[in-house]
């Protein structure tokens, strides 16, 4: 944010506009932990201790509706009626990112979990659909993975590579409309080219928002050439789902030694993190307060930390100030997805923080299991109403699907 910026004054926020759980769903919580183990699991929840693998393991005690086998006979039932959307699903097409070849080789996963991934990347039906109908999913929303368009160095390069996956994938979405919509893919190399495919996307092909991977070639969101894709999506009414990337923009020192930090297990958390709270504290969404972000990971673990954000807050210097405490921002602008996180602990932690109409399910297809993401939230020790909500309500209202 440039230091001549007007002071704005901070402001209360305001109460949340985002539903609590409801009461059904902490009476539900309470009595699962009960029954796996009591005040074992509620110590878990706090330190992390073994207790807490409980929550997550389908068929335990805790994730099973309290009340005996009637009880647990109904909700069965109920399950197998439940609408799954899944938001954050991946695809890739072979030859459209002339980089990506070079950048798969360098990943350090092992070849049989990689080669795994990239036959169903390239998949759009076969293996998707059969995965899909296997695990009661009933939509994907489609967007591309990376390593994307955000790798390309020439602009007009990124532009027409992204015009050719959202051609391709508004095909795939027309041929099977009850199972798929799209995110686009956007050349934020060119923000005025961007703008344009964003509209064509949404009016055009249909699309219900747009995913990026991180930064655009170490360049970040908040910055003023990116202004314009803001006022689009905001006048769009359509949300940017802020995803990694895999290239990352910079190396930090303390990753140096242990590659298992750059990557999913913390270093994309953190920086796509710090890349949200840059739009905060860059003041996107006062000047586009009608616009918002996706963030997957249970919200790159921000809802956790909003406490601490607000505490430190009257440190920030006045001519750096926003209009909202942070947690105004994540209540009011960002929406959090459950994609690679099973955990209930977590999920009750995200939806306490930011309110039950804010989380959406998602799977992170192919790169997690949807047989566990599934059983993950079929288990989950929530009332119907918000399950229903968390799997595939709030989809459907914020993507309009």
């Amino acid at each position: 944010m440039p230091d001549d910026r007007p002071f704005q004054a901070v402001t209360l926020p305001a109460e949340p506009r985002t539903k609590p759980p409801t009461e059904a769903t902490r009476r539900r919580f309470l009595a699962a932990t009960a029954a796996a183990g009591g005040a074992a699991v509620v110590g878990g929840l706090v330190a992390g201790q073994p207790a807490l693998a409980a929550e997550t393991a389908p068929g335990s005690r805790a994730s099973t509706t309290v009340g005996g086998s009637k009880g647990r006979h109904r909700n069965a039932k109920k399950e197998k009626k439940m609408r799954i959307v899944a938001v954050e699903e991946a695809f890739s097409i072979p030859g459209a990112i002339r980089q990506e070849a070079a950048i798969r080789q360098r990943m350090a996963v092992p070849e049989a979990i990689k080669q795994e991934w990239f036959r169903r990347l390239d998949d759009l039906t076969e293996l998707r659909l059969a995965d899909m109908d296997a695990n009661g999913v009933d939509v994907q929303v489609l967007s591309y993975s990376t390593p994307g368009v955000e790798v390309i160095e020439d602009p007009a390069e990124a532009v027409a590579a992204a015009r050719q996956i959202n051609d391709h994938l508004a095909k795939v979405v027309a041929a099977h409309p009850k199972r798929f919509a799209g995110f686009a893919t956007l050349p934020l190399q060119d923000p005025k080219a961007a703008v344009v495919e964003l509209r064509r996307a949404v009016k055009g092909l249909g699309f219900k928002g747009v995913l990026y991977n991180d930064h655009v070639r170490g360049h970040y969101l908040d910055e003023p050439q990116f202004r314009p894709v803001w006022a689009e999506l905001e006048r769009l009414g359509v949300t940017l789902y802020l995803h990694p990337a895999v290239v990352p923009a910079d190396n930090w020192r303390v990753f140096d030694g242990y590659p298992v930090l750059v990557g999913p297990s913390w270093g994309w958390t953190a920086t796509v993190g710090a890349h949200a709270l840059r739009l905060i504290y860059g003041g996107v969404f006062d000047q586009f307060p009608g616009a918002s972000v996706m963030l997957g990971h249970m919200g790159e673990l921000l809802p956790f930390q909003m406490a601490r954000l607000d505490s430190r807050y009257d440190q920030v210097p006045a001519e750096h100030r926003v209009q909202h405490l942070p947690s105004y921002y994540l209540r009011n602008n960002v929406y959090v997805t459950t994609s690679g996180v099973m955990s209930h602990a977590a999920l009750l932690g995200a939806v306490h923080a930011v309110g039950v109409d804010r989380v959406l399910f998602s799977i992170d297809y192919p790169f997690e299991s949807s047989a566990e993401a599934v059983g993950f939230l079929r288990s989950a020790p929530y009332a119907p109403a918000d399950l229903a909500s968390i799997a595939h309500g709030n989809a459907e209202r914020v993507l309009r699907l």
